[in-house]
């Protein structure tokens, strides 16, 4: 009895960091278009790069943009861009990371936890490479 408590909290445990690092990532680009958005803003103003990141560490705090990707957005704005998302690219997409992928994990691994990585990013339909480093962030 102890042992199916314990599993079944190890399991709840792994998928709630999955739902979390999802979440996460999802509030990161809110985030990040936020930002772009008030770069893009200041740009038109004439503000220089320096100045739009002293106005985002005012604003943001302790997560504002990183120097270098402030200066990469106002020279794309200076030159004309309009869009503040990213643009469409090509090949695998970065993640694997969905909320499919993630019910699906959690549940293989109810079913049986003595399963290998290669095993699960299989059933699963993961790219190995991927699967294998999201599957560890889990655990």
């Amino acid at each position: 009895m102890l042992l199916l408590i314990y599993g079944s909290l190890f399991l709840s445990g792994i998928y709630y960091c999955l739902r979390v690092f999802w979440c996460a990532a999802a509030r990161m680009s809110e985030l990040e278009l936020e930002q772009r958005t008030n770069i893009k803003s200041l740009v038109k103003l004439g503000k220089s790069g320096n100045e739009i990141r002293e106005r985002l560490v005012q604003v943001y705090g302790d997560k504002p943009m990183k120097k270098a990707a402030v200066c990469k957005w106002v020279k794309r704005f200076s030159e004309g861009r309009e869009s503040v998302s990213n643009e469409e690219r090509s090949g695998r997409p970065a993640t694997s990371r969905t909320e499919e992928n993630i019910a699906k994990v959690g549940q293989i691994m109810r079913e049986n936890r003595r399963l290998t990585v290669r095993s699960i990013t299989e059933q699963v339909n993961i790219e190995k490479q991927l699967g294998k480093s999201e599957l560890k962030i889990s655990t």
